[in-house]
């Protein structure tokens, strides 16, 4: 089996060549890491101490490892960890948010790279974050330790496209130990694709552990300070974070901010792309349309400094740091957030936030980041990677979703005119965030018997033909 997957990844690679060339050419995408991905030229890890291989595909997966790799240190101290990522903006993060830790590439699923990297890094358990269901990996390394699936989550595309192969999907399965859920609606669709009912358990979304809730956060006040925001409640200033966004939103956002600040001359306006490498496109954009630019990463030391030393009055950004020649202009500067792992500070800072990748159907992106910071979140209508958490907000009146562009500014104007009305929004996001807390700790109990068994003893399993 492996050898014929293999080899139908290989006519596949062939297949998508020109395209993975174009992109990584115009992008820079797939360029990155790729020869020790194919070969899986992972670090070598030395020592003899029991080793569990965190495995996060992207940023978002990253960030939500935070509160289970510290509860796993913990409980298991004597445990080295590892984290792999397959994106090029996960590893930064990674290496960012784990400094202390080995971070590396995740193999491609060819079996010479995955026994290689297995046999490098040589893990007692692997522990793969909200669901990777690589046939190769899972059934190569599955037969010689433990594999958990934390945070597990599956969406009706995806579900779909698994029913048409179950059968072998099944055996894949039976390869996996442990498959932690977030909900019990994905739960039931992992029993149907043929995952052992024992094995399966619903634990409830990690990423509410893994938020800071509530806005008094010292990145959130340094970033304040580098952009020149203050976060006294009783500033005249009003800020609008539009996140995580994909095309068209940006143009979508500043559309509506070109009539919004008409009515709040105070109002900023807070873009971040969702991909890295579309950060100039969306500046260039933004100039285009006459907007004066900010850019978070020209920006080297503070803006402005520490309330102690200033007093409470407020200094905007200097002209010669906005970069965007645009001095003069009676409209504030559009801050552009292009960096890698600040928007989850950044949200401390809206007043009011919307969540990209809504507003055409792709999805949806985390609105739970946002709702922890007390902000009043608005998101489009293609919010299915999220409907769980997207249910029960609008469950408990603790955001509000749009239909489309015109509804995006109607109600956004509304809430920028009703501070009553985002504070009620606001708190009662926290309160549901706060409510949710605690998956990490069910998880990492459902963890606890796959590390007794390695401490134990060989690991065993039943292996699929």
């Amino acid at each position: 089996m492996p050898k014929l997957l293999d080899v139908l990844y290989l006519l596949l690679l062939l297949v998508a060549s020109p395209w993975l060339a174009f992109k990584a050419i115009t992008t820079g995408k797939y360029r990155i890491g790729l020869w020790r991905k194919f070969w899986g030229l992972t670090p070598i890890r030395s020592g003899s101490r029991p080793c569990v291989w965190f495995h996060a595909v992207s940023v978002g997966e990253v960030l939500l490892l935070r509160p289970l790799v510290a509860g796993f240190r913990r409980r298991w101290p004597a445990w080295e960890i590892v984290i792999s990522t397959t994106t090029n903006t996960g590893f930064d993060v990674a290496r960012k948010t784990f400094p202390d830790l080995c971070v590396f590439y995740w193999p491609v699923d060819f079996s010479w790279a995955v026994r290689r990297a297995f046999g490098r890094i040589r893990p007692s358990l692997v522990v793969l974050a909200e669901l990777e269901l690589w046939p190769n990996f899972i059934r190569i390394v599955g037969r010689q330790v433990p594999i958990a699936v934390v945070n597990g989550r599956m969406s009706p595309r995806s579900f779909r496209g698994y029913r048409r192969i179950r059968p072998f999907l099944a055996r894949v399965l039976r390869q996996v130990q442990l498959l932690a859920m977030q909900t019990e609606e994905y739960a039931g669709r992992m029993r149907v694709l043929g995952a052992p009912v024992e094995r399966v358990h619903v634990t409830g979304s990690v990423k509410f552990d893994g938020v800071n809730v509530g806005r008094d956060h010292p990145r959130t006040r340094e970033l304040a300070r580098l952009l020149g925001l203050r976060q006294d409640p009783k500033r005249a200033e009003l800020v609008w974070l539009v996140g995580s966004t994909q095309t068209p939103e940006e143009q979508i956002a500043l559309d509506i901010y070109r009539r919004a600040v008409e009515r709040f001359p105070h109002l900023r306006l807070i873009l971040v792309p969702r991909h890295a490498e579309r950060f100039n496109e969306v500046a260039e954009l933004i100039q285009r349309l006459g907007f004066p630019l900010l850019r978070r990463s020209t920006i080297r030391s503070p803006l402005l400094p520490s309330p102690s030393e200033r007093g409470n009055e407020l200094r905007p950004p200097s002209p010669s740091a906005r970069g965007d020649g645009g001095e003069g202009s009676n409209v504030p500067p559009i801050i552009l957030l292009d960096t890698l792992g600040e928007l989850g500070a950044a949200w401390g800072l809206a007043d009011v936030g919307f969540v990209g990748g809504s507003l055409s159907p792709r999805g949806g992106q985390n609105m739970i980041e946002p709702a922890a910071c007390g902000v009043a979140v608005t998101f489009g209508p293609h919010v299915w990677n999220f409907r769980d958490t997207v249910e029960r907000l609008l469950e408990k009146e603790a955001a509000v979703q749009v239909a489309d562009a015109a509804e995006l500014e109607r109600i956004t104007l509304r809430l920028l005119e009703d501070a009553a009305e985002r504070q009620r929004l606001a708190e009662a996001a926290r309160q549901f965030v706060l409510s949710q807390q605690g998956a990490a700790e069910r998880t990492l109990d459902l963890l606890q018997p796959l590390v007794a068994s390695v401490e134990s003893g060989p690991f065993a399993v039943g292996r699929a033909a």
